[in-house]
């Protein structure tokens, strides 16, 4: 219902969006916006947070935490690169969501890695490019950020099955919500350092990149998703 009520948002104000520079990017009027509120956010907000828990969050922790989310991703990894037709990558998907479910405690240990078993980034967006279903204009996300009309779908299906959200015990699920943001916004604070320095123009820059690799996800998974 949220992903529905936000692509109508966006179709309300497409006709704010102002002059069109890129033709990926026809909403980029509203885009601007929502990216200058996104930054205002992690401004006042995520960025504090994410950096204090970077800093007090002994690295062990910080390694279970980022192990445990990541074998939930690995769950999905193991979906799409099936539904793709990535045979082998769909079996060590699977090797590693079990190996590291029962043997790894729950997943806060990564045993697979050890075990040389490689770990394949897919998601529901990448899937249905796959399938020919173009991209569609590039899009904003509240507190999200970049995205495309189809990875937003993507992400729509996705959170629907998420075992974190389909948590029925509010207050936990609400707590794994929050460590996962924040773990994750963490992990971006050195990239966000060198992306502020370097870039003339950030919108641009961030959607060149996000466009261009979310393109070569579809066109060439195996050369970029592995770790």
């Amino acid at each position: 219902r949220s992903t529905a009520a936000l692509l109508l948002g966006v179709v309300l104000v497409g006709c704010a969006t102002g002059p069109v520079t890129d033709p990926r990017d026809p909403l980029e009027g509203y885009n601007r916006g929502m990216t200058q509120f996104n930054d205002a956010v992690d401004d006042a907000v995520l960025k504090p947070v994410a950096t204090g828990y970077a800093a007090v969050t002994p690295d062990p922790v910080r390694t279970a935490i980022s192990n445990f989310f990541g074998n939930l991703s690995d769950m999905w990894a193991t979906l799409n690169t099936a539904l793709q037709l990535r045979g082998e990558d769909t079996a060590v998907n699977f090797m590693r969501v079990n190996v590291n479910t029962v043997l790894g405690l729950g997943g806060l240990i990564d045993i697979a890695s050890d075990m040389g078993l490689y770990k394949t980034k897919a998601d529901f967006g990448q899937t249905l490019g796959y399938w020919g279903v173009p991209p569609g204009p590039y899009l904003v996300l509240p507190l999200l950020g970049p995205s495309t009309v189809r990875d937003t779908l993507g992400m729509g299906i996705e959170a629907s099955g998420d075992l974190v959200n389909r948590t029925e015990h509010i207050a936990t699920r609400n707590t794994l919500t929050g460590v996962r943001l924040v773990e994750k916004r963490a992990g971006l604070l050195r990239a966000g350092a060198m992306l502020d320095e370097a870039a003339l123009d950030k919108y641009s820059f961030t959607r060149e990149v996000f466009l261009q690799r979310r393109q070569s996800l579809v066109d060439a998974p195996r050369d970029l998703d592995i770790d």
